[in-house]
C-alpha cells in the first residue's frame, strides 16, 4: 500500500501531513457552501464522453436513489452509496456523507464528500491498469497549481488493492455548462480568456507531452483494446468501425502543430466560474503540450452542442484572437472520438 500526503508549511519547513490533518487544514478555507461545485443536470453536451466528474461523457440526470448515505466505521468494501473507499481512510471519513456522482461514463468512480464543519471535497477512484488516467490527473493538478493556474488542490492520494484514489478540494462556483448566471456572451468570454491564459504558459516548462504522435499511439491502443465505443460516435460517423474512423484520422493529420500548454478536454463542463469569473479547470488528466486546436476544437463543439448551433463559435475565436482553421478543428474533433 502506497500513501502520498499533501505537503503543508509548518514552522518554516515542509512536513508530511496525515489525511485528517490535511482535511482540517482545508477546513480553514473560506468557501461558501452554496458556491462550491456540485455537478447538476446541464444542457445536453455530446462532447462529454468518458470523463468524470464533469468531462466528456454524455450526460444523464442524477438519480435520486444515488444520493449519498452516511458511512459506518465498521464497513468494508464500497460505501453505502456504492463508492469504494480505501481502508486507510475509513476512520478519517467515518462521519462524512459520500454522494456518488452519476454524471459521466468514465471508468473512474467519483463522489462528492460532505464533511461536517469543513469544505466539501471530491473523491475519485480508478482501477490501476494500462489505461488508467488518475495518476496523470494527480501530477497535472499539482503542476497546474505550481504555475499559478486555478485547479483543485490535491489533499491526499493512496494506492490500495489495485486501485488509486484521489481526494481533492472542490472549486467554487458552477461549471460553464450549468452556470445559471452567465449569459452566452459572458460565458464565451470566460471560456476564451481561460484558454488564452492557459495557452500563454511557457511550453518548455510543461513536462507533459500530448502532441499528435503520442495521441495517435494512445488512440490506436484504445482501438486495439476494445475501448472505443462506435455507438458513441458523432452522427456523421455512426455505422463506421473504430478501425475505419482511425484510418480517416491518420489521413487528415495536420502537417504542423501550434504548440501550447493544452487542457486536453476543454468542453464547457470542465471549466468553472463563480460570480461571472473563471474559478478553475477540472478533469485535467489530459493536460500537456499540444496544438492549441486540441482545446479550441472541443470548446467550439461544446458551444455548438450546448447552444444548439454555431452562433457562438465565431465570438469564441474573436475573443481568443484567432482565425479559425476548419481543417484542424475537424481533425481534433475526430481525434476525440477515441477518448
Amino acid at each position: 500500500m502506497t500513501i502520498n500526503f499533501m505537503l503543508l508549511p509548518c514552522m518554516g519547513e515542509l512536513q508530511r501531513t496525515p489525511l485528517h490533518t490535511a482535511c482540517a487544514a482545508l477546513a480553514t478555507v473560506d468557501v461558501k457552501p452554496d458556491l462550491v461545485h456540485l455537478p447538476a443536470p446541464r444542457r445536453t453536451d455530446p462532447v462529454q464522453r468518458g470523463r468524470a466528474p464533469a468531462g466528456s461523457a454524455r450526460q444523464s440526470p442524477a438519480s435520486p436513489t444515488e444520493a449519498g448515505l452516511r458511512m459506518r466505521m465498521d464497513e468494508t468494501g464500497p460505501t453505502p452509496s456504492g463508492m469504494p473507499l480505501p481502508q486507510a481512510w475509513r476512520q478519517t471519513l467515518a462521519e462524512a456523507r459520500i454522494e456518488r456522482q452519476s454524471i459521466g461514463a468514465s471508468r473512474a468512480e467519483v463522489a462528492r464528500v460532505h464533511r461536517h464543519g469543513q469544505a466539501d471535497a471530491f473523491l475519485k477512484s480508478e482501477v490501476i491498469d494500462a489505461f488508467s488516467e488518475l495518476g496523470d490527473e494527480i501530477a497535472r493538478l499539482r503542476w497546474l497549481q505550481a504555475q499559478g493556474q486555478p485547479a483543485p488542490t490535491v489533499i491526499a492520494t493512496i494506492e490500495e488493492a489495485g486501485r488509486r484514489w484521489l481526494l481533492m478540494s472542490a472549486l467554487p462556483g458552477r461549471d460553464l455548462a450549468s452556470s445559471p448566471e452567465l449569459a452566452p456572451q459572458a460565458l464565451v468570454e470566460v471560456l476564451a480568456d481561460a484558454l488564452r491564459g492557459l495557452h500563454a504558459l511557457p511550453v518548455a516548462a510543461c513536462p507533459f507531452d500530448q502532441r499528435i504522435a503520442l495521441r495517435l499511439q494512445a488512440a490506436a491502443a484504445r482501438v486495439q483494446g476494445g475501448l472505443v465505443d462506435a455507438d458513441d460516435f458523432d452522427d456523421e460517423r455512426l455505422g463506421q468501425s473504430p478501425q475505419q474512423v482511425f484510418a480517416d484520422l491518420q489521413a487528415t493529420r495536420p502537417e504542423h502543430e501550434d504548440l501550447v500548454v493544452s487542457h486536453g478536454d476543454a468542453c464547457l463542463p470542465n471549466l468553472m466560474a463563480v460570480n461571472g469569473r473563471f474559478s478553475g479547470f477540472i478533469d485535467c488528466g489530459r493536460l500537456g503540450v499540444a496544438d492549441r486546436y486540441q482545446d479550441l476544437a472541443l470548446a467550439a463543439r461544446s458551444l455548438v452542442d450546448n447552444f444548439e448551433g454555431t452562433r457562438w463559435v465565431a465570438p469564441l475565436f474573436q475573443r481568443y484572437g484567432l482565425v479559425a482553421d476548419e481543417r484542424r478543428l475537424a481533425f481534433y474533433r475526430l481525434l476525440d472520438e477515441f477518448f
